[in-house]
C-alpha cells in the first residue's frame, strides 16, 4: 500500500473486505497538490487487479463517488480497483476560479488548458491519463494492462474523450455524459475559458468530433451510456441523440439506454452502478 513520503495517506477505511483510502501528492502535471481516492478490493492481496477510473462531474471532489455511488460491494465481489481523482486543481487561487460553479474549481473538464492563467495548473487530461496511472502502478496493485474508465456528466465527457484518445482503456461507460461540449453552454463556457476562442482546438476534447475520426482499427469496444429522462439538463446540455447519431455514422458500437423517471443525480447513478461495474469486469477479465 502507499508507504512513501511522496504519497500522503489522508485516511483509510475497511470496506467489504477491502480498503477505501484517500490520498494526496504533489502533481507535476498540475503543479499543485492533488487528491484522489482508491478502493482496493480484497483480491489485490493476491496480486494486481483490474483498475477502473471514475471521473466525477461538476462541483464534485474525489470523495463524491466513494461516498454516494454505492460501488464498493460489487467491486469487492468482482475484484475491481476503483480510482476517483478530484475534478480540478485546488488551492492555486486564480482570478475568477471560484466565481461560478461550472468553471474553475471543481470544473476542470478533463482537458489540458492552453490559455493563461489556466494553462499552468488546469491540465487534468495529462493528470488522469499519465501521472495518476503511473502513481497507481508504483504504490498500488493495479494491473496497467487492464484499465477501464467511466464517469458522470462532465466526467462522462472526460471518460469518452479520454478513451477515444488513449487505447489503453479497454472498457468505457458513462452516466448522463456531456457528449457535445462544443455545442452546449457548459462546454462552450469551459472551452472558451480554458482553450480560447479557436473552435478547432475544442474538437480535441469533443466526443462527437473524436468518434467521427475513428476507423475500423481505432474503434472502441461497445460503449455503454445511461441517461435519465427526467434529467433537467437533458435537452440543454447533454443531447445524447447527437452522440448516438455520430456513433452510428462512424460504425462505433454503442448501447444508449434511456430511463424514465430518473434525474441527473447519484440516486440514478447508484441504481445502475452494479450493471456498469459488471460491464467493465467482463471487458477487463
Amino acid at each position: 500500500m502507499a508507504s512513501s513520503s511522496a504519497l500522503e495517506t489522508l485516511s483509510e477505511h475497511r470496506c467489504y473486505g477491502g480498503v477505501v483510502g484517500f490520498y494526496r501528492h504533489q502533481a507535476e502535471s498540475t503543479a499543485c497538490k492533488m487528491r484522489f481516492a482508491v478502493f482496493n478490493p480484497p483480491q489485490s492481496r493476491a496480486g494486481p487487479v483490474p483498475v477502473l477510473y471514475y471521473l466525477a462531474g461538476l462541483t464534485c471532489t474525489e470523495e463524491t463517488f466513494m461516498m454516494k455511488a454505492g460501488a464498493q460491494r460489487t467491486a469487492a465481489e468482482l475484484g475491481l480497483m476503483l480510482v476517483a481523482p478530484d475534478t480540478s486543481p485546488r488551492d492555486v487561487p486564480l482570478p475568477g476560479d471560484s466565481d461560478n460553479w461550472d468553471f474553475g474549481v471543481g470544473a476542470g473538464f478533463y482537458l489540458d488548458a492552453t490559455v493563461e492563467p489556466w494553462a499552468r495548473h488546469y491540465r487534468m487530461h495529462s493528470y488522469v491519463t499519465a501521472e495518476l496511472p503511473a502513481l497507481l502502478a508504483r504504490y498500488f496493485p493495479a494491473d496497467p494492462n487492464r484499465q477501464g474508465i467511466f464517469g458522470h456528466s462532465m466526467g462522462g465527457h472526460g471518460a469518452l474523450t479520454i478513451a477515444f484518445k488513449h487505447p489503453q482503456y479497454r472498457s468505457v461507460s458513462a452516466f448522463a455524459p456531456i457528449v457535445a461540449p462544443s455545442q452546449v453552454p457548459w462546454g462552450i463556457k469551459a472551452f472558451t475559458g480554458y482553450l480560447g476562442p479557436d473552435r478547432s482546438r475544442w474538437l480535441e476534447y469533443d466526443a462527437i468530433a473524436l468518434v467521427a475520426r475513428t476507423s475500423a482499427a481505432t474503434r472502441r469496444p461497445a460503449l455503454l451510456i445511461d441517461q435519465g429522462l427526467k434529467d433537467p439538463f437533458l435537452e440543454r446540455e447533454l443531447k445524447p441523440e447527437l452522440f448516438a447519431a455520430a456513433c452510428e455514422a462512424a460504425g462505433q458500437p454503442l448501447t444508449l439506454r434511456r430511463h424514465a423517471g430518473y434525474d441527473h443525480g447519484y440516486y440514478f447513478i447508484a441504481s445502475l452502478m452494479d450493471e456498469h461495474l459488471r460491464y467493465h469486469a467482463r471487458l477487463l477479465a
